[in-house]
């Protein structure tokens, strides 16, 4: 059987489906790797907001596995939506990696500091916690941000951890950025191996149950906040409790909730935003 696995072409994304690719090798099984670009990354300047906020880089596998030219999509999982296109699911988790934001270029933050992050939640957190930090927009895959910093004469960037660890790029982490400082996105550390419904069987020998019981109740939560919430939005399940975050993207406010029930959850931070 041919196994035709789909994933963003970006260095990041192709090792991650090379990874996924490894767990589900099995006799009888070729896999052929097929990248697709997506509107994320052909639009490497504007705000993820103003290209069609989640599932810039989602859409395209998503289309080409309703097509039928992929069997699998593999996804970073804070990439996705809250919910799954009609027709779709996530039909494995795989062990989830480091889940935090590292800081790259310092080993921890000052008042003053110049620092580069494309994401709405990074720079509301960053405001939040020290006010007199400039917070530039940067886009670009981990290398180009990486380069842009020097280039740019920026004190630090902002990414995630499990990307850098995922390309042998660990050395560029200053600080790992604890929950309790930065929230992490939704999903943030894992990945997702997307199916057409009813073929789940295809990927759930790769499946981390407790990944899934962890990543499911973030992705649960943020949906429940609602698409008409324009505010930043975080959530991350520890294993024992799951936290929900809403911010002004400026950092001048910003509201923490916990709670064991998502969609109770998601709704709180959604009243809290209005």
């Amino acid at each position: 059987m041919l196994l035709r696995v789909g994933s963003r072409g970006s260095r990041l994304a192709l090792t991650q489906a090379e990874r996924a690719s490894e767990a589900l090798r099995r006799p009888g099984v070729e896999i052929a790797l097929v990248p697709i670009t997506t509107a994320g990354d052909r639009d490497r300047t504007r705000p993820f907001g103003e290209i069609g906020s989640r599932g810039v880089f989602v859409k395209e596998l998503e289309e080409a596995l309703l097509a039928g030219r992929i069997d699998v999509a593999v996804h970073s999982a804070k990439d996705m939506t809250s919910t799954d296109a009609d027709g779709l699911a996530v039909g494995a988790y795989p062990p989830r990696e480091d889940p935090r934001d590292a800081l790259c270029g310092a080993d921890r933050l000052r008042p003053g500091m110049r620092i580069g992050t494309a994401s709405a939640r990074r720079r509301a957190q960053l405001l939040a916690f020290e006010p007199s930090l400039s917070v530039e927009p940067l886009r670009g895959n981990i290398d180009t941000r990486l380069r842009k910093r020097g280039e740019r004469g920026l004190d630090a960037v902002v990414l995630a951890a499990c990307g850098l660890d995922r390309l042998g790029l660990g050395r560029e982490i200053g600080v790992r950025l604890e929950p309790d400082v930065m929230l992490p996105e939704a999903g943030q550390g894992a990945l997702a191996l997307q199916v057409r419904a009813g073929e789940e069987h295809l990927v759930e020998m790769a499946d981390d149950a407790e990944t899934r019981r962890r990543v499911e109740a973030e992705r649960a939560c943020v949906g429940a906040v609602g698409g008409g919430c324009l505010a930043p939005v975080a959530a991350h399940h520890d294993g024992t409790v799951l936290t929900g975050l809403v911010a002004a993207e400026d950092g001048s406010w910003l509201e923490r909730r916990q709670g064991s029930d998502p969609e109770a959850l998601g709704r709180e931070l959604a009243a809290l935003a209005r």
